[in-house]
């Protein structure tokens, strides 16, 4: 059984309801999923022991909020390489959180990214439950 880390910021707990959503997919594949507010990590050392990670931000005035911006400076200290990973987050007209998130985790954490981010607008709108129990599911594929 693996382990996966969902690490996620928020405003107005959209992206933590995804979160939720894609450990549950992970869950339902057999595997163990920690979902953590990006403020309880403290240091690099608080990622370590997972096979794979998913990060999450909302898309605001088209970026990713700060959480997660000093989040990824913090995790490009842990030893992520070859690491299963995943995006996501939520957005009302655009996605640049997601992509630039996946892109960091792809080039410069060098993971083993599943195909690509998932941004939803809501997680009860449009399919969002099922995409992202999906998307859970597409990490933990990798996992094994």
């Amino acid at each position: 059984m693996g382990r996966a880390l969902i690490v996620y910021t928020t405003r107005t707990q959209e992206t933590r309801q995804i979160a939720d959503l894609i450990a549950e997919g992970i869950r339902f594949s057999g595997h163990e999923a920690v979902v953590e507010d990006v403020k309880a990590i403290k240091n690099e050392d608080a990622l370590a022991g997972y096979d794979a990670y998913a990060f999450g931000s909302p898309t605001y005035h088209g970026e990713m909020i700060q959480p997660m911006k000093t989040f990824l400076f913090l995790a490009e200290k842990a030893d992520l390489e070859n690491k299963v990973g995943g995006a996501f987050g939520a957005h009302g007209w655009s996605t640049e959180a997601q992509d630039r998130i996946y892109q960091t985790m792809k080039t410069v954490f060098k993971m083993d990214m599943v195909g690509g981010p998932l941004p939803l607008k809501s997680a009860g709108l449009g399919g969002g439950i099922q995409m992202a129990q999906d998307y859970g599911r597409d990490i933990a594929k990798k996992m094994t």
